[in-house]
Formats: structure tokens, C-alpha cells, sequence
């Protein structure tokens, strides 16, 4: 009986490690230092970053890709919390997963009637403390969500992201000298990973 060709040995399941990764990597743009000591934290290599990110495209890209919803089931498991939600005049459900990396956050999907989904992001866990944002330079990588930067400095406006996942907000923002600033924060995934100060306003 003749050898098999040498070849790499096929992937096992997509876990919520990987998924864990995948978010590192769209991250990684902005913020390459905390995304190193991220993913060192989670035992993971820059090969399995890389590997992690590619198999998560080619799942999106597949022909026969499962709907958003069950994929995220798969991934991640049951969710940890399906709360009915109301977004405009249309009724949806919040699922929420926890992710051992941001023990504070949740990964939140909103899911429609049809099981379309809206939306995909990290938000704030319940119960869990919530950051204190009065000035410019409490807007520190990771330090919040979109929901809670806007809340802080409302009213924001927002603002369409550089690529899928990414999310912007314009708004005002005194710095530590009550001075005000245009600002216009950028988000990958839901969380801060960057500002932008323009203009002084009176």
C-alpha cells in the first residue's frame, strides 16, 4: 500500500479561541502592542493569528457558508444570554457569548425574526463596572465601547468605518483643561482602538 502525500494535517474545529484571534487581528491595525500582549495572554503564536484569520475568511466566503447566526452558534457555543431587543420599530434578540480576554465585555449579535443578523460587536457585560469618560484623555485604547463613548460625549454622530467591523464617531470632548475638541474616535469590533483631536471649539 503506498504513503499518503506529506501534507498538513487537516484543521480541526473553529474555537472561541480562534474567534478570539480573529478580533486581535482586525485590531492589529491600530493597536499592534496590546494585540501582541493579547494574544502571548491567550498562548497563541503570530502563525496561529495569521492561520486563525484566514480560516475565519474562507468560512465567510465559502459558497456553502452557513448563516451568520448558526455560525456564531458554532463558534461560540450556546450564548450565554438571548434578551429580547427593540431597535427602531423592529423587535430583534441581543445574544451575548463572554470571551475570557475581556472578562468585562460580551460579544453581542442581534439577531432579526428571520435570523439575519444586524449587528456584531463587544459591548459592556452586565453588571460589569463601567469606565469613567469625562475627558479627552480618558478615551484610551480598549477602554470603551461605541454605546459608551457616545453616551459620554452625546450627542455623536456616526460615522461609516474604514472597512467591515470598524465603526467611527464624531463628537466634542473637553480635554483635562476644559478646552474642547472635535474628535472622531474609531472602533474595530465595538471597542475603542483609537482618537483623532481636531479643531478647538469655544
Amino acid at each position: 500500500m503506498g504513503r499518503m502525500p506529506p501534507g498538513k494535517p487537516p484543521a480541526g474545529p473553529f474555537t472561541p479561541l480562534d474567534f478570539q484571534l480573529v478580533l486581535l487581528r482586525r485590531m492589529a491595525d491600530h493597536n499592534p502592542g496590546p494585540v501582541e500582549d493579547a494574544r502571548r495572554a491567550l498562548g497563541a503564536s503570530a502563525a496561529d493569528l495569521r492561520e486563525a484569520n484566514k480560516r475565519w475568511q474562507a468560512m465567510l466566503r465559502s459558497p456553502r457558508s452557513r448563516p451568520a447566526a448558526t455560525r456564531y452558534r458554532s463558534v461560540l457555543g450556546t450564548p450565554e444570554s438571548v434578551v429580547p431587543r427593540r431597535v427602531g420599530d423592529l423587535d430583534c434578540e441581543a445574544w451575548q457569548w463572554p470571551l475570557p480576554l475581556w472578562p468585562d465585555l460580551r460579544f453581542e449579535v442581534l439577531v432579526a425574526p428571520d435570523r439575519a443578523v444586524w449587528n456584531e460587536w463587544l459591548v459592556r457585560a452586565p453588571g460589569a463596572p463601567v469606565p469613567v469618560l469625562r475627558t479627552l484623555e480618558d478615551l484610551t485604547p480598549w477602554s470603551c465601547t461605541v454605546d459608551e463613548a457616545a453616551r459620554a460625549f452625546g450627542p455623536a454622530r456616526p460615522l461609516q468605518g474604514s472597512a467591515p467591523t470598524r465603526w467611527g464617531l464624531a463628537f466634542t470632548a473637553p480635554d483635562r483643561r476644559g478646552v474642547r475638541h472635535e474628535v472622531v474616535a474609531e472602533f474595530t469590533w465595538g471597542l475603542l482602538q483609537r482618537t483623532a483631536a481636531g479643531g478647538r471649539r469655544p
